[in-house]
């Protein structure tokens, strides 16, 4: 399946829309929405890079830089074999919060693993010259527990303040998995940036419980990011409802301050009846 990549959303307050934009209507009033590329497969994530190019990874293995005019680059060399099957594949990329300096990304794909797949979560260099590829790819971190196969296998990452990495792993469709704190499905985890758990979290030094994990009883999010008015950190999960499970992570000061606190609470709370209203815009 090929897709577009639509990047360019903006409520229409000012004036009117250009002639190539599609319009909606939403609760916050009427959204213009761009086309910047076609002919994509499966895009997943994207990384705006300083000189406006973006940094697309498509499910099935491939990273390509695209323009501001719609350009799109042949795929970059050096990107790692993925796993491809239905969700599983390459997912997020994010700019290290040093890449003016040091050129490093993070990224996470399913690697296949004892007939399944694990999520796998890298860095690498990029060469942004005539010929762009990824350079010095290194694993970090692979995702422990049974292998899953194509469902529930999403995976998001976010750098906070401190450097440290906060990375959505999914249930691989085995929610029982999602509560064992001997495993990392269905979990959050906070890592440092070469995988390590920082000593502060909130379950290291307990036997049979795994020293990266922030929050259990995560289905498979596919949305993680900081509110930028308070740097809260939010999670959205893919569900058979909208909003139908959500973890709130109750960090909020911890996090602000760029760090954690090992005494801080994780509240976990699923809703299991479906919305009973139709989300907005």
């Amino acid at each position: 399946m090929h897709a577009a990549l639509l990047v360019s959303a903006a409520l229409v307050i000012a004036g009117p829309a250009n002639a190539a934009d599609k319009v909606f209507d939403s609760s916050a009033g009427k959204i213009a929405v761009t086309t910047i590329a076609e002919h994509l497969v499966h895009p997943w994530s994207l990384a705006f890079l300083p000189d406006g190019r973006m940094l697309v990874t498509e499910r099935p293995g491939r990273m390509r830089l695209v323009t501001k005019d719609g350009k799109t680059s042949e795929p970059l060399a050096g990107v790692p074999e993925v796993y491809h099957r239905g969700q599983a594949g390459m997912m997020d990329v994010m700019l290290a919060n040093d890449f003016a300096q040091s050129r490093r990304i993070f990224f996470c794909y399913a690697k296949s693993v004892g007939g399944g797949a694990q999520i796998v979560v890298a860095h690498a260099q990029i060469d942004l010259g005539n010929q762009p590829k990824l350079e010095g790819v290194q694993t970090i971190y692979v995702q422990k527990g049974p292998p899953g196969g194509a469902a529930n296998i999403g995976c998001r990452i976010v750098q906070a303040r401190d450097g440290n990495l906060f990375v959505s792993l999914g249930d691989h469709f085995k929610a029982e998995e999602s509560q064992n704190l001997s495993n990392s499905v269905g979990k959050i985890i906070r890592i440092t940036p070469d995988g390590k758990a920082p000593s502060d979290n909130p379950f290291v030094g307990r036997q049979n419980e795994l020293p990266e994990i922030w929050a259990y009883g995560v289905r498979n999010a596919e949305g993680l990011a900081f509110n930028p008015w308070t740097n809260e950190l939010w999670e959205q999960e893919h569900g058979p409802t909208w909003a139908a499970t959500r973890s709130t992570l109750s960090r909020r000061a911890a996090i602000m301050a760029g760090r954690s606190s090992a005494s801080a609470s994780i509240t976990t709370a699923r809703r299991s009846a479906p919305a009973k209203s139709t989300p907005k815009a």
